[in-house]
């Protein structure tokens, strides 16, 4: 079904090849290689520093990231920048502050010149498809699903700071990112679905990193047998294979999408050149690929549909372990009796946001159902096509109301379901979600309050099958079905009514329109000479997702006040980190031999193994800044965006051999500034007390402006200093 290649390949005559070599000069024949070159305002090739065409950020981010530039001197958007309102929709949380934020927002694109786009309109990447994207182009986005490659755009997710810097005209620095080519052949056959071939190869790259922070680039003759709508939801979760961005060969049904959405002038055709060298390959045979599933608790914990079923009993109890340890004994989490009789049964179905919400989803699964009552029982169907457009196209070919009257609840475009806002199961419930992420919380339940559901990824044609099953786990290759669907028709009307569209005419006199929820960043203190740590949190898990390190769901309806949405920092995985961290903020300056406190920061540090897979929220890096974090310990970091958003927050991203500290244990870094400015990556520390001992800490080399903006403290600080 998928093979890798490992090392040097070649794309020649359609096939990928081992690479003599002599080839890896032809790197610069790669379709990812040219786009980047073309963006970047450096005179090296290696060095690279990026100008994007736009930016995007939803209703969790763009806050942060107005108020920032504003306090670093915006006066203007100076490129396109769409605002977007899909994640907290639901104003149900805390009172008026969602719809505080989104006047916020409307305000915002009036006064500096940007999109708006309201609450149910669209989520952020539909609409992106629909109206933003263009061949060749490069877009960035506070979101980390921000991927667009298949419309051939190399579009980034990256957390809020790196859009502040395009905001002031500065740019993304990055070294030359690896790309490794994916090759598509062969043809997916009848239920099989985006998300199947997307978990197969989540599955095949994740758990070794082959792809982390590299540029996947999709070639072959199989693309051309697949539909936007397909190609849309292989990319867009490209993200959870860690890889940087993405980029597709375009074709003829690329232009065709274009024209239907008004926009045909966006087409480029875009192909490698003949002999183009990639760093590794990886091959998909589409006509073997299997309806999967992703089981609790990520993307990569996959099988096909058959294999589970033949051992569900046995991968089952590994998800139960996992998740009981999660409770940590204030609950007990099930799942083995979902089991009844052979069969696997399922509490809930949704197929909803910018993978799951498309079209061609949403009407071949009412083919698949075709009639079927899913019954007044405890299985439920909710769908949310992913933009007005795509739900009146249903709407007007007639699926919407036959899935109405089958008994599925049909609503309006939101993220929710992706990040615990929106369906969240009952306590040891089984969701099948043609949607993102299933990580542990994600869905919305709290494991602190003895709480747990298990949400496991599949596509919509098998969850459509398990509908029709009465909620018996099926596989869309079982059913007996037309795959033929209507052909969809766009209206651009539904945006022309509704969304702001004040790109490049800024109303600079006009006020920006502020909630009482609604707060300045607090002072971050720039980095002295010295640097005393206090380990506030010991991570122990082989991942942390930025979800553990800052809850997603309701918390997020607070993300416009810095310190209160830090009171729930690592709440779902270390409880008493928040009082640790405030109490070592408040805490006078140790007392330790030949350290004094005019000269050194006093601060508190998270450790952790693998931190930061998953979302781009800087709100996780944030949060630990505002609460008087200083640095993060790390032996590796899960993703670039979130190593960037520690740096930008003003905090050390140190590497460790290994994280063997303890809770309370203080770390001495002599001469941090001048060393971290004169760019050395050896810090030699000194851990004090009763296990004292001497240690090398390690920094990944940094961009000058990164140096400057950590000694700064904060990104915020660097502007102030060099307006």
């Amino acid at each position: 079904m998928i093979r890798l290649i490992r090392n040097g390949c070649v794309y020649s005559g359609g096939n990928l090849r081992r690479a003599a070599a002599e080839e890896r000069q032809n790197r610069n024949r790669t379709m990812a290689y040219k786009i980047l070159t073309a963006h970047n305002t450096s005179d090296s090739d290696e060095k690279l520093k990026i100008r994007f065409d736009e930016i995007a950020s939803h209703d969790i981010t763009y806050v942060g990231i107005i108020q920032t530039a504003k306090a670093s001197g915006l006066k203007k958007f100076p490129l396109p920048y769409t605002l977007t309102n899909c994640h907290n929709s639901l104003c149900a949380v805390g009172g008026t502050i969602n719809e505080d934020d989104h006047v916020f927002g409307l305000s915002a694109a009036r006064k500096y010149g940007g999109a708006f786009v309201p609450p149910h309109i669209a989520v952020i990447h539909q609409y992106m498809r629909e109206k933003r994207a263009f061949c060749g182009g490069m877009i960035l986005g506070s979101d980390s699903h921000t991927r667009y490659g298949a419309l051939g755009t190399l579009a980034v997710g990256e957390g809020g700071p790196e859009l502040v810097k395009q905001l002031l005209q500065k740019t993304y620095d990055l070294d030359m990112p690896e790309v490794v080519a994916v090759q598509l052949k062969g043809k997916p056959k009848k239920g099989v679905g985006p998300h199947d071939v997307a978990i197969a190869l989540v599955k095949a790259v994740f758990a070794d990193g082959f792809v982390k922070n590299k540029v996947l680039e999709f070639v072959g003759s199989g693309i051309g047998r697949l539909s936007m709508d397909f190609r849309n939801g292989i990319d867009v979760m490209t993200t959870e294979t860690t890889c940087l961005s993405s980029i597709w060969e375009t074709d003829g049904k690329v232009r065709d999408y274009y024209a239907l959405h008004g926009r045909e002038e966006a087409y480029r055709e875009l192909h490698p050149e003949e002999g183009a060298y990639y760093d590794g390959g990886v091959v998909i045979d589409l006509s073997k690929v299997e309806p999967m599933i992703a089981l609790p608790f990520h993307p990569s914990n996959a099988y096909t549909i058959r294999e589970f079923k033949e051992n569900a009993y046995e991968i089952l109890k590994k998800v139960e372990e996992e998740g009981n340890k999660l409770l940590n004994g204030k609950g007990e989490f099930h799942l083995t009796d979902k089991i009844r009789d052979g069969k696997i049964y399922v509490d809930q179905g949704v197929i909803a946001g910018c993978a799951g919400g498309m079209y061609e989803n949403i009407a071949e699964a009412e083919e698949i159902l075709k009639g079927t009552a899913l019954g007044n029982g405890e299985f439920s169907l909710n769908i949310y096509p992913s933009s007005q457009p795509v739900y009146k196209g249903l709407t007007d070919n007639g699926y919407i109301g036959k899935l109405m009257e089958m008994g599925a609840v049909v609503k309006t475009a939101f993220c929710g379901p992706c990040f615990g806002a929106g369906d969240v199961p009952a306590n040891n419930g089984l969701s099948i979600r043609h949607t993102t992420r299933n990580f542990e919380s994600r869905e919305g339940s709290k494991p602190s309050g003895g709480q747990l559901a298990a949400v496991a990824l599949m596509d919509a044609r098998s969850i459509a099958a398990t509908a029709k099953n009465g909620g018996i786990l099926t596989a869309a290759t079982e059913i007996d079905y037309d795959a033929k669907i209507k052909k969809y028709h766009y209206s651009d009307a539904i945006y022309q009514a509704r969304v702001y569209d004040g790109i490049s005419s800024p109303h600079e006199n006009e006020e920006l329109k502020y909630g009482p929820n609604i707060a300045d960043w607090p002072k971050m203190p720039a980095l002295k000479e010295n640097l005393l740590l206090r380990v506030a949190s010991v991570l122990t898990d082989p991942v942390t997702t930025t979800d553990e390190l800052i809850p997603s769901g309701e918390t997020s309806s607070y993300r416009s006040n810095p310190m209160k949405l830090a009171e729930f920092a690592l709440s779902r995985k270390d409880p008493g980190y928040v009082a640790r961290a405030k109490a070592i903020k408040a805490e006078a300056f140790p007392v330790a031999e030949g350290i004094r406190e005019e000269d050194t920061t006093y601060g508190s540090v998270v450790c952790a193994i693998r931190p930061g897979d998953g979302s781009a929220r800087e709100q996780a890096a944030s949060c630990q800044r505002v609460l008087g974090g200083a640095a993060n310990f790390a032996v590796s970091y899960a993703t670039k965006r979130y190593r960037s958003n520690v740096i930008n927050w003003g905090m050390i991203p140190f590497l460790v051999e290994k994280n063997d500290f303890k809770v309370g244990e203080l770390i001495f870094i002599p001469d941090v500034r001048a060393k971290l400015l004169a760019g050395e990556t050896k810090f030699p520390a000194k851990v004090l007390g009763e296990n004292a001992q001497e240690i090398t800490l390690t920094v990944s080399p940094l961009t000058d402006d990164e140096k400057k903006i950590i000694a700064a403290g904060c990104l915020i600080n660097f502007y102030a200093e060099h307006q």
